[in-house]
């Protein structure tokens, strides 16, 4: 059989600029098989801040439209966190117990008829009614994202991988903030959710036609492809029985805590025992509030952002939609480098890195936002709230793969969903506490310039700087829980 032409064999490194971002993307997440895991995880998780994102870019708009407050645009954001919150404990059962890909068709496909609804909403209470059926549509996301990136991709990647997958929540939330708010601000809100809408409904034929069930306890996981694998060295075989944190605290010599050690499938628990159980992890305890902190204040500010930028430094709204890209391109870099420099730290034995990362992101998101939330120069504004923007992101991705480090495999579902129902508790409390503390910071004239929301995000970065101190507390009982984790998953599958 003949060979390739001489040619083409010169021309395939550069191939054209298909295969050039191609073979970027492929070196960078390991393969065609991650790429699909990551492109469909992660916009499943983008569909709630895409949505956050456009309420927020829509908001003058919608105040002006609906004749309502801060304090009530806050609520809209808050009806969806909140039924979310519920609904995601049996959502997190069933995420242990059934097909998690088709639970995320499912509610994904819910999800869009919400957003629909919303759309053709008459009067506040209508859209109100719309954002609770979109928040038990959105209740599954978490649960079911974790779980299978869980099974697809080896322990000692995941940091890195999650943070291409969470990156759709900052895609989402920019997406949301530009396309919804040009949509808004040239025709209507409601094309804007008809556009989510449309974009729901086609992500969901996706999962459905493009994302297989993988198999429980790692027989799925996708190793690296030889074209991602580092030069001299083999992609790992899938089987993967143990990751770098688990073999990093090994080698320390901590020991498991033997009265938390599964010695048989949890599955069969109740509710009530699998929460016990979780809650009595140290740092999963410490970990979920440190979650929940955060993403309360990212889903005030998300909320937000926009009528304070607009009221506070006098920016047309068209104008901010040039700038939102940089705050934007800052927060995603520190999502993707924050997982993928974690892995490395812990390959090269630095145990609690995936604890010590996210303590230094929330104390600089902190210190960042002060004197950028404080300046009415929007040229010195804009730099230090990306930066803070990018330091808060930095948080999440080792944080999700320290969560899978600490909590037997076969509890994941249950895990997340446990951590979900706090974080979306934080994320409905937030926008109407915004909303609300700004309308008494402000006054009528506060209003207008933007003075109470200011007043607003500075008192809310003080519970955001606590972070770091809850994240140092779990550095101390992190080993003992990996180690635990780790004996649990090998005698309970044993």
């Amino acid at each position: 059989m003949a060979g390739p032409a001489a040619g083409s064999h010169d021309r395939r490194p550069g191939g054209g600029p298909g295969r050039v971002l191609t073979r970027a993307a492929v070196r960078l997440l390991g393969g065609p098989g991650r790429i699909r895991v990551v492109v469909l995880l992660g916009g499943a998780l983008a569909l709630n801040s895409a949505d956050t994102g456009t309420l927020g870019a829509a908001a003058n708009q919608l105040e002006t439209d609906l004749g309502i407050s801060h304090a009530q645009l806050g609520l809209l954001a808050t009806a969806s966190s909140g039924v979310g919150a519920v609904a995601s404990v049996p959502l997190g059962v069933l995420a242990d117990r059934t097909n998690r890909v088709r639970l995320l068709v499912i509610t994904t496909a819910l999800w869009a008829a919400a957003m629909a609804v919303g759309g053709l909403a008459p009067s506040y209470g209508w859209l109100l009614l719309s954002r609770l059926l979109l928040g038990a549509a959105v209740a599954a996301a978490g649960p079911v994202v974790v779980s299978l990136t869980g099974d697809f991709i080896p322990p000692a990647e995941r940091a890195g991988v999650l943070g291409w997958i969470l990156a759709g929540e900052l895609i989402g939330a920019g997406a949301g903030l530009l396309a919804g708010g040009e949509i808004a601000a040239a025709y209507s809100w409601r094309y804007a959710f008809f556009l989510l809408a449309a974009a729901s409904a086609g992500l969901s034929v996706a999962l459905w036609w493009l994302l297989p069930e993988p198999a429980r306890g790692g027989a799925s996981r996708l190793p690296p492809s030889e074209d991602a694998a580092e030069p001299g060295r083999r992609p790992d075989s899938g089987q993967q029985p143990t990751g770098r944190a688990q073999a990093a605290v090994s080698a320390s010599g901590v020991a498991p805590a033997g009265d938390r050690v599964l010695t048989g499938d949890p599955n069969g628990w109740s509710l009530s025992r699998a929460a016990a159980y979780l809650l009595s992890i140290p740092t999963n305890r410490l970990l979920i509030v440190a979650s929940s902190m955060g993403y309360f204040f990212f889903a005030g500010m998300r909320t937000f952002i926009v009528v304070f930028a607009v009221r506070h430094f006098g920016v047309p709204q068209t104008t901010l939609g040039a700038l939102v890209p940089l705050i934007g391109v800052v927060a995603l870099a520190g999502t993707v480098l924050a997982g993928r420099l974690t892995d490395r730290a812990l390959a090269r034995g630095h145990t609690g890195v995936r604890i010590v990362v996210p303590a230094v992101g929330y104390v600089a998101a902190a210190l960042l936002f002060v004197p950028g939330v404080w300046s009415s120069s929007v040229v010195v504004a804009l730099p230090l709230i990306a930066l803070g923007a990018g330091a808060l992101a930095v948080a999440n991705p080792p944080l999700d793969a320290a969560r899978l480090d600490i909590v037997p495999g076969r509890l994941w579902g249950r895990a997340e969903s446990l951590r979900t129902v706090l974080r979306l508790a934080a994320e409905a409390a937030a926008p109407a506490t915004f909303g609300w503390l700004a309308d008494q910071l402000g006054g009528p004239a506060g209003r207008s310039s933007g003075i109470g929301l200011r007043n607003a995000f500075l008192i809310m970065l003080i519970p955001l700087a606590a972070n770091g101190l809850i994240m140092i507390a779990a550095r101390r009982s992190y080993p003992v829980d990996v180690a635990t984790a780790a004996e649990s998953d090998r005698t309970s599958n044993g």
